[in-house]
């Protein structure tokens, strides 16, 4: 059975409530294993047992957070060469900006290798009903690429 990993950094109600989307989006996929995994506690085992990821953060002061960061860091030499083509989608939260964000991600995608599966998606202020919608349709896109 194919496997998702979800890496997020969920430190608000706002990103739970989108995370919980995720989660439902995941779940209209059949036979697809959903594995979630804080930022902080992901890591190259994870990555490599994994067949595609999606990312989630918030946007800090222009940048993702240190968490996923982090991940990136922790993943990026043990993953390199094992990774190339990993099918991956992004999700990014932020009270007004989220580009910065997603050009740092699509940086270090880009240089893993990794292939976007579907356009990142870009949430600001409060998530409305529609962003949830579009937040399940990402969950669901990456899950069915696999």
């Amino acid at each position: 059975m194919p496997r998702l990993l979800v890496v997020h950094h969920t430190p608000s109600p706002a990103m739970q409530a989108v995370l919980e989307a995720v989660k439902e989006g995941a779940a209209m996929v059949d036979d697809v294993e959903l594995v979630l995994r804080p930022a902080l506690s992901a890591g190259p085992a994870d990555l490599l047992a994994a067949d595609g990821v999606l990312l989630g953060t918030p946007a800090n002061i222009g940048y993702m957070s240190g968490a996923l960061k982090h991940f990136f860091d922790t993943v990026y030499y043990p993953c390199l060469d094992a990774t190339p083509g990993l099918p991956y989608g992004v999700y990014v939260h932020g009270t007004d900006d989220t580009a910065g964000a997603l050009t740092a991600i699509e940086r270090i995608t880009g240089a893993l290798r990794w292939k976007r599966v579907a356009a990142p998606l870009s949430l600001t202020g409060a998530p409305s009903g529609a962003d949830l919608e579009g937040v399940r349709e990402l969950a669901a896109t990456v899950a069915v690429g696999l």
